[in-house]
């Protein structure tokens, strides 16, 4: 059976889109010069732990929530969801990370897909009353690509990972073979978390992983560095 919304999906989710996704390590950049992600090992718990506990609790599930409520043409509801996604950021570098990815995606798929409630969500950006926070934007094309929840999120999912595991094997280094090894080994994880984000209770929405908000305000302030957070 023909799958129609592959060819999107694979656009939407693709890492090299240029939207400056590579230019963002996510505090990976602190954990390397303090020495805790030091090797393959290390670097795949890294990846492991920022699905689990972080991704999974934030923008995976606002991933979710802002498709749910593009399915319902929602923008009172969306607004509200960019409103909390950028509280739930704490780190600066982080918040204006998002912003910026949201809003070159907006640029991208606007040029394509007509929408009056994503017009009306750009205005309000335009008016710094919304924040275009990439989570946001993500679950809202992935809706009007048509493109099934599921594979809208583990596709989000494999994408942050493929971006983490780039950006160690260039900081720790690995071995380009490391990287792939790494992302084989996390199918079942990104499949996992995809699952369990589909049905995850909306109180659980914003746990924050501590040592990950502190590492990324750390690297503000790092000697040297390569990413921009």
């Amino acid at each position: 059976m023909k799958q129609d919304f592959l060819a999107s999906l694979l656009h939407l989710s693709d890492p090299t889109l240029p939207i400056g996704a590579y230019t963002h390590s996510n505090g990976l950049e602190t954990y390397i010069q303090n020495k805790i992600v030091h090797d393959k090992k290390t670097s795949q718990e890294f990846v492991e732990n920022m699905v689990q506990y972080n991704l999974k609790y934030n923008d995976g599930v606002l991933v979710k929530l802002a498709y749910e409520a593009m399915q319902n043409n929602d923008l009172n509801e969306i607004l509200k969801l960019d409103e909390e996604c950028t509280a739930l950021k704490a780190p600066k570098e982080i918040r204006q990370a998002s912003k910026k990815l949201g809003l070159r995606l907006i640029k991208i798929f606007k040029r394509r897909i007509d929408s009056d409630l994503v017009k009306e969500f750009e205005l309000k950006v335009k008016q710094n009353e919304a924040n275009s926070n990439y989570a946001i934007v993500y679950g809202i094309y992935a809706s009007l690509l048509n493109i099934p929840l599921f594979e809208a999120l583990f596709s989000f999912y494999y994408t942050s990972v493929s971006g983490i595991v780039t950006n160690a094997v260039k900081l720790v280094p690995l071995g380009q073979l490391d990287g792939q090894d790494i992302l084989f080994d996390l199918y079942q994880l990104i499949e996992k978390t995809a699952e369990e984000t589909i049905e995850l209770n909306r109180d659980y929405v914003g746990l924050c992983n501590t040592s990950f908000d502190i590492r990324c305000m750390q690297h503000e302030r790092l000697y040297s560095r390569l990413y921009m957070s």
